[in-house]
């Protein structure tokens, strides 16, 4: 039987980590989230907490790429 070969997830942009990570802080901040999270260890936050923090990080994206698009010519349509 063939061994699996298990490979590393890239990151194909390794700055685009710590930004999202300061947007996660910035949501979680703005939700008033447990501050536990400071420390950079989400395992003592609630899967409901963290997950609420996840949504409003996709909505806010959301937003902002629609008014984005709105900006340029021939942007998204509402």
């Amino acid at each position: 039987m063939a061994k699996k070969s298990r490979r590393k997830k890239r990151i194909p942009m390794p700055e685009a980590t710590e930004a999202m990570n300061v947007f996660k802080f910035e949501m979680a901040t703005e939700l008033g989230i447990n501050p536990a999270y400071e420390s950079g260890y989400w395992g003592n936050i609630a899967s409901r907490e963290g997950g609420a923090a996840s949504g409003h990080m996709v909505r806010r994206m959301i937003a902002e790429a629609e008014q984005s698009l709105n900006e340029h010519e021939g942007g998204f349509k509402t």
